[in-house]
C-alpha cells in the first residue's frame, strides 16, 4: 500500500491532489522551454506527493466532514513540493546519482551546473509562491530551506566517520527531512487557517512523522532492492553516510568487522559484506525500534486534535510507515 494511499480515507484527496499537480506543473513553466523541460523532469517522473498530502491532510483536521481544501492550501502543497523537487536535484549532484524515480537524473542528462541552476530556479518558485500566501508562509518555508542545507552540512561533515552517534544522526534527520514534513503540515494549517493551537499540534506531528520517515527509509536503503528504491540501493554505505542502523551496528558484535569494511572508500563487494553484516548484526531491528518510538510519539500528538476524517488519516498514515519498513514498498 503507497504511503499516501493511507490518507486516501479522505474521500476528497485524489480529487485535492489532482488539482496540485495541475498547479505543480504549471508552476515551473519559464519563458524558456528548455528550462521548463528540465525544471518539469522529476514532475513527470511521477511520485506520491507525500508532502502535499500531509499539507492537504493537516488543513482538515477541524473539519468535521472532508470537503475540496482551497486553493491557498494547494498553493502551500505546492511551494513545499518544490523546495522538495529543488532539493532532490541538488542532492543528486552531491552523490553524482545516475537515477532517480527510475529515469535518469537531472544531472546524468543535462550535467551537473544545468541541474544545479534548474534546482536553484524550483526554490525561487516555491519561494515565489510562499510569498504569495503571506509573510508567515514565506517566512517558514525560507527557515526550513536553511534548516535543509544545515541538516545536509551536518550529513556531510559526518561522511566516512565510524564514530557517528545516535544524536549527531537525529540532528542531521531533523534538519534535512523532519523539517520539511513538519512545514508541510504547518502550511497546511496557516493556509486553512486553523487555529494556533492546532497549528502547532500539526507541526509537531509532521516534525515527528518526518523522523520516522527518515530513518525508515535509511532502514530500505540497505534491505530494499534497487528496482523498490527506483535508484541504486546501498548507496548511503558507498557515499560514507552512516545511518542509524549502520551506527547501531557498530555497537554489536558484528562492529569492529564492519570497521575493517567501512571508514573510507568502498567497493560494492564491500558494500554487499556490510550490508549482510548490517543486518545479522541486528542494527536494523534496532532502527525499525527507534522509528517506531517517533511514530509513537506522532501518534500520540493526534490525540490532542479534533476526532475528524483527517485526524484518522493521519494516524493512519503514521502506523503504515512500520509496515513499509518490514515490507519494502517504496513510495
Amino acid at each position: 500500500m503507497a504511503l499516501v494511499s493511507s490518507l486516501s480515507i479522505l474521500p476528497t484527496l485524489q480529487d485535492d491532489l489532482s488539482r496540485l499537480e495541475q498547479i505543480l506543473v504549471d508552476s515551473v513553466v519559464a519563458e524558456d522551454d528548455y528550462l521548463t523541460e528540465i525544471a518539469s523532469h522529476l514532475i513527470a517522473a511521477g511520485g506520491k506527493r507525500v508532502r502535499p498530502g500531509f499539507a492537504i491532510a493537516s488543513s482538515g483536521v477541524e473539519t468535521s466532514e472532508a470537503e475540496n481544501v482551497s486553493e491557498d492550501v494547494l498553493l502551500g502543497g505546492v511551494a513545499v513540493e518544490l523546495v522538495h523537487l529543488g532539493s532532490l536535484y541538488h542532492d543528486d549532484v552531491m552523490d553524482e546519482a545516475e537515477l532517480r524515480r527510475t529515469v535518469p537524473s537531472v544531472n546524468a542528462l543535462w550535467g551537473n551546473l544545468t541541474a544545479i541552476l534548474a534546482g536553484d530556479f524550483l526554490l525561487a518558485r516555491a519561494s515565489e509562491i510562499a510569498a504569495s500566501l503571506g509573510t508567515e508562509v514565506a517566512g517558514l518555508l525560507a527557515k526550513t530551506i536553511g534548516e535543509l542545507c544545515e541538516g545536509q552540512i551536518l550529513e556531510l561533515q559526518s561522511t566516512f566517520k565510524i564514530d557517528r552517534s545516535l544524536e549527531a544522526y537525529e540532528r542531521s534527520i531533523s534538519g534535512k527531512t523532519a523539517s520539511l514534513l513538519s512545514t508541510a503540515c504547518k502550511i497546511g494549517g496557516l493556509t486553512a487557517q486553523l487555529s494556533r493551537e492546532n497549528i502547532d499540534i500539526v507541526s509537531s506531528f509532521g516534525h515527528s512523522y518526518g523522523m520516522a520517515f527518515q530513518i525508515i527509509d535509511d532502514i530500505l536503503d540497505l534491505t530494499a532492492t534497487d528496482e523498490e528504491l527506483g535508484k541504486p540501493s546501498g548507496n548511503d554505505l558507498m557515499e560514507g553516510v552512516y545511518t542509524l542502523p549502520v551506527i547501531s551496528a557498530f555497537s554489536s558484535k558484528f562492529g569492529e568487522e564492519l570497521k575493517d569494511i567501512l571508514g573510507s572508500e568502498i567497493s560494492r563487494d564491500d558494500r554487499d559484506k556490510a550490508r549482510a553484516l548490517i543486518r545479522e548484526s541486528g542494527g536494523v531491528a534496532d532502527a525499525l525500534s527507534r522509528a517506531q518510538y517517533w511514530t509513537d510519539k506522532a501518534v500520540v500528538s493526534l490525540g490532542d486534535l479534533p476526532d475528524s476524517e483527517a485526524t484518522i488519516a493521519l494516524k493512519s498514515a503514521t502506523e503504515h510507515l512500520i509496515v513499509r519498513a518490514s515490507s519494502p514498498i517504496i513510495d
